[in-house]
Parts: C-alpha cells; structure tokens; sequence
C-alpha cells in the first residue's frame, strides 16, 4: 500500500497587502474541508479576534494540491499558529499529515 502523501501548512507572500497560506494536503482531505469552506473561514477569523490579532481571512480556495487561505495583511508566521491549530482540529482533516507553517 504506498504511502499518503504528507501535508504541510506552508506560507508565501503575494503582493503588499495579503499573505497566501497554502495548506498541502489530499484531494479527498481538501474537498472535505471545502464542503464548508464559508463556516471554517467564520471560525478561523473568530479564533484569530478571541486572540486579539488584526488579520482575517477572506477566501479560501481548493485546488489539487491543497488549500490556499487568503489573508487580508502581512504579519508574522506566529500569527498563523491558531490557523495551523484550528485546521488540525477539524474532523475533516487528518492532523498527522499537517506539518508546522514555515516559509517556502
């Protein structure tokens, strides 16, 4: 049987005023995740106001490699931590395959 293939939660910059964080993960993991993409992008910017950090998320989009999260600024990479956290939580998503945000 080969082995699935692992994902990662990975970050890149686009442009001045957003950040992309790509989340690598199965087709069958991300079409999961998708079928409530609207409620998961509600919960993602809850978790990031509870902690008081002044980025949202604004889309999240599917394609065969994985996920890719939009986020209205630039700020660290440990302000992504409860995005990584949130995800690894979800059923939808075997956490083992999730890797820590770096930069590509």
């Amino acid at each position: 049987m080969p082995k699935s293939k692992k994902s990662k939660l990975n970050m890149i910059t686009k442009g001045l005023s957003r950040i992309q964080v790509l989340v690598l993960m199965s087709l069958a993991n991300s079409e999961k995740f998708m079928i409530l993409s609207s409620k998961h992008v509600a919960n993602i910017n809850r978790v990031l106001k509870d902690i008081k950090l002044d980025i949202m998320a604004n889309i999240i989009q599917a394609d065969s490699k994985g996920l890719t999260i939009t986020t209205n600024k630039v700020t660290s990479i440990l302000d992504y931590n409860p995005i990584e956290k949130y995800i690894k939580n979800i059923d939808a998503v075997d956490s083992n395959d999730i890797i820590s945000p770096r930069l590509p």
